[in-house]
């Protein structure tokens, strides 16, 4: 028996469990989140004798008799003034990791309640933020500690919600008190747990498997192979690509070792990995396919019937080769970037229960949950109305919760057992399953002219897309149509390939394909100033689009472009600074291509509030609050009206998943149609009261041009956000200061912006210098603890401004542009360019080696 004290509460145990486990599962404090199980994350954090502490190190043995503080025991004052001061700054994204944070700043407060910066920084260096890039957080916790010392009221202020307006996010406290609830937060009764049996090998024939022992267990209430898939055994993102297998059958190949090869259901989740241990599956070892020049070999071994080509795009205009041989100056260099983990703070869960006579309910924490309908619906062979899609709320996705990973297995087993079913991955499973960002193999050829105006560029690039094909197929056009950056020179020829390989699957990752060609034509970019004699901003500025100019795709620069503006803003920046790299880029806003892109809203009104239903998830970047603004915007009413609706495919129409920049754009323009709507009600005098019941609906698909169309100035994407960032080097070698100046059109919320662009440069940042995925002959030998992320003491001062065309308010959505995919993008190549500025020398992988961040890893 173990005793010790939690919240002021004398609480036992019989069984020495680890602490955060008893916390959560026994005493149902779910504030308390667990992120990685090994002391890595921070997420976990709690007080221990007044020490911040992370209790997923601690079995009861070792706290027995001491006092345990969670985020539901602080004092009422610290949990309003936290709330507040929170929600004041913008520290609040995904949420997931903000609890702990905010345990480890009440910890470092009680010794130091007048902090400096640094003090802070120390204080919360055991935390990781996936989201925030941390300088919203130490505002917050600035701002909190004056109030505690100053004993400040908590401010009764009035939100004004218009667009550009700092207006507090709408599910800041429940994020920040730990009350809002994530997947596995979520308790039901009767339920039990299920996880899959992963392949031992990368590549292997699948020839038998003994369950016996298994079942033999007393816990043991199914195990499940692909025989018992009632529908289709294959799934995918892309409804026309399903080659991933919901289990692998026995005589399949294997073709990574996250396959999935039996799902193991167990009465207690404690148990699943003793009972997956008993099952027993014999394999035939083969060589695995381990790079795309390896898939591309005319004897390799084919990973999908169809061959190892999953995509191929050739984007051409003009004539490259005719004009590169007419160059001044021509630059060819070859770029090697690696494989990338999304390292979101919470690891994939999801819940499914029966729901009436014959459907599912489907407890999610994706990025689409009309996605998940359509693929769950097609493996249990039912019409898509009978699997109901409820998401929770999501700790971070950044593209790698696009994909199916748990949902499938969780309503396969509820469905089989007509039970609810939870399926948790375990921090290790999440690095060894879900896709990642494309290694890729890029060569890169770029010319100007004397003066440095730029001719021609070619560029080939191979992406490994891993075992199956995720969006492996979008984001090799995205790479290719972003290649030539968003520059003015027309004759461009693009040549890539996503290859199948016995590596984790890659898709969707937070720039898509952009980070890597623009790291790569960028870089080319330093060199050619260099030959020229002209700086890296002059280059930039001289060739930088403008309204009405042509981008290399043939698209025509919209009136509510700026990214000379943004040049012009850091350019004092640059030239002040001893070192200093620079960079200037530009990310679609929108899916684009020619493809359907579906914005969908339904404003209804109800007992007195106005529902804004979308099915737009929010994995960080704050969709409610946007929704919120948008609605106040075309309605000109109090935000406090506004409510908006969590993602339910029984309540919420279909709009797409959260990816491309789109969701602000695309769907924001389908809540202003339909808000436009109830607000001419409003103008004709009517109340809520007299319209309570009444809907009004808005859709928007904007029409756009495939790759290569033959149109003289096709529509590539809707829109484009511009950006321009300089990053400076101290005496040490080490980043001094970021200035990032973003066109992003329309404002939304200051704060809420500025946080996606910190979150985006330090993610890019640890992408440029510090972040590996170890793997090994296609084993994943990665952990949390080794990933490179940076904690809040490694992150530079970041200063970010917002520019502003004439034209802001034209386009869709009020002007409004995506922001989170840009800036992950221009970090790694203004980086790159500071330390060529610094040595001449070119660093053409990631991450960068000969910089003091390198030398530290190793």
């Amino acid at each position: 028996m173990y005793t010790l004290t939690v919240n002021g509460q004398e609480v036992t145990c019989e069984e020495d469990k680890k602490l955060m486990h008893f916390l959560r599962d026994d005493l149902g404090l779910t504030g308390t989140k667990d992120g990685c199980s090994e002391g890595s994350c921070g997420a976990c954090t709690v007080l221990i004798n007044g020490r911040a502490s992370k209790s997923c190190l601690f079995n009861l043995s070792k706290v027995e008799g001491k006092e345990v503080t969670t985020v539901e025991g602080i004092t009422q004052r610290q949990k309003d003034v936290f709330a507040y001061a929170f929600a004041k700054a913008g520290a609040v994204q995904c949420g997931y990791c903000i609890p702990g944070m905010l345990i480890s700043a009440v910890g470092m407060l009680a010794k130091k309640p007048d902090p400096t910066e640094t003090d802070i920084r120390k204080g919360i260096r055991g935390n990781i933020c996936r989201c925030t890039g941390y300088v919203k957080i130490i505002d917050g916790i600035k701002i909190a500690a004056q109030m505690l010392r100053d004993d400040t009221p908590i401010p009764d202020e009035k939100e004004d919600g218009h667009l550009g307006q700092s207006m507090m996010r709408v599910d800041a406290k429940e994020k920040t008190l730990g009350t809002g609830k994530y997947v596995d937060d979520m308790t039901l009764p009767g339920m039990l747990y299920a996880s899959a049996v992963r392949s031992a090998y990368p590549r292997a024939k699948f020839l038998s498997i003994d369950k016996s022992k298994a079942l033999a267990h007393p816990d043991c209430v199914a195990v499940f192979t692909a025989e018992d898939v009632p529908g289709n055994n294959k799934i995918g993102h892309l409804e026309f690509i399903s080659d991933w297998d919901v289990m692998i059958p026995v005589g399949g190949i294997t073709r990574y070792v996250g396959d999935a090869m039996c799902l193991v259901v167990s009465k207690s989740k404690e148990t699943l990995d003793e009972i997956k241990d008993l099952v027993e599956i014999e394999y035939e070892e083969l060589a695995p396919v381990l790079s795309s020049e390896a898939a591309m070999a005319k004897d390799a071994p084919l990973i999908h019937e169809k061959g190892n080509v999953l995509a191929h795009e050739h984007v051409i205009r003009g004539n490259a080769d005719e004009k590169l041989a007419q160059s001044k100056y021509v630059v060819t260099e070859h770029y090697s970037v690696p494989i990338n983990e999304h390292a979101f703070m919470e690891p994939e869960c999801a819940i499914a229960l029966p729901e009436g006579e014959d459907g599912i309910l489907l407890y999610s924490g994706g990025q689409g949950i009309y996605d998940e309908q359509r693929e769950v619906s097609r493996m249990l062979g039912l019409e898509k109305p009978k699997v109901h899609v409820h998401s929770m709320l999501v700790g971070g996705g950044f593209g790698g919760k696009e994909d199916m990973s748990v949902q499938h297995h969780a309503a396969l087993a509820a469905w089989l057992l007509k039970q609810p079913v939870k399926v948790l991955f375990s921090r290790q499973e999440s690095l060894m399953v879900h896709p990642k960002r494309h290694g890729m193999e890029m060569d890169f050829t770029t010319g100007c002219d004397e003066n440095g105006k730029l001719t021609a560029m070619k560029a080939v690039i191979y992406a490994d897309s891993g075992a199956y094909a995720s969006l492996g197929g979008p984001v090799l056009q995205r790479a290719c149509t972003h290649a030539a950056g968003p520059y003015n020179y027309q004759d461009v020829d693009i040549d890539g390939y996503a290859l199948y390989t016995n590596n984790p699957p890659c898709g969707a990752f937070r720039g898509f394909g952009v980070c890597q060609t623009a790291f790569a034509i960028e870089s080319n970019l330093n060199i050619l100033a260099k030959k020229v004699g002209i700086s890296p901003w002059d280059i930039r500025y001289l060739n930088a689009v403008e309204p009405g100019d042509t981008l290399s795709n043939g698209q025509l620069v919209s009136n509510n472009c700026a990214l000379k503006e943004t040049l012009e803003s850091v350019k004092p920046d640059f030239e002040a600074a001893d070192v200093a790299g620079i960079t200037c880029f530009f990310k679609n806003s929108g899916i684009g291509v020619g493809l359907d892109d579906y914005g969908r809203c339904i404003i209804s009104v109800e007992d007195g509030k106005i529902h804004v239903r979308s099915s737009a998830a929010c994995i960080g970047q704050g969709f409610a609050t946007v929704a919120t603004q948008l609605a106040v915007e075309a309605l000109d009413v109090d935000p406090e009206l506004i409510l908006v609706e969590d993602p339910d495919t029984t309540r919420t129409p279909d709009t797409g998943t959260t990816t491309a920049s789109r969701q602000s754009t695309i769907t924001g323009e389908a809540i202003k149609l339909a808000a436009q709507q109830l607000r001419v009600q409003l103008d004709m005098g009517r109340s809520l009261a007299d319209l309570d019941g009444q809907e009004y609906y808005g859709e928007f698909n904007p029409r756009t041009d495939p790759i290569n169309s033959d149109k003289e100035n096709p529509v590539s994407h809707v829109g484009y956000g511009y950006a321009s960032e300089v990053v400076t080097l101290d005496e040490k070698g080490k980043l001094g200061k970021f200035v990032a100046a973003y066109d992003i059109g329309q404002v939304i919320n200051p704060p809420a912006a500025a946080g996606q662009i910190e979150g985006g440069i330090v993610m890019g940042m640890g992408y440029a210098l510090t972040e590996h995925f170890d793997m090994d002959q296609g084993y994943v030998k990665a952990k949390y603890a080794t990933l490179g992320l940076l904690d809040a003491t490694k992150v530079p001062e970041i200063e970010t401004r917002f520019v502003q065309s004439r034209a802001i308010h034209e386009g869709i959505a009020y002007g409004v542009k995506g922001v989170g995919e840009l800036a992950t993008i221009l970090p790694a190549p203004a980086i790159g360019g500071a330390y060529y500025a610094l040595d001449g020398q070119l660093r053409d992988t990631l991450p960068m080696s000969d910089t003091p961040y390198a030398k530290k890893r190793r």
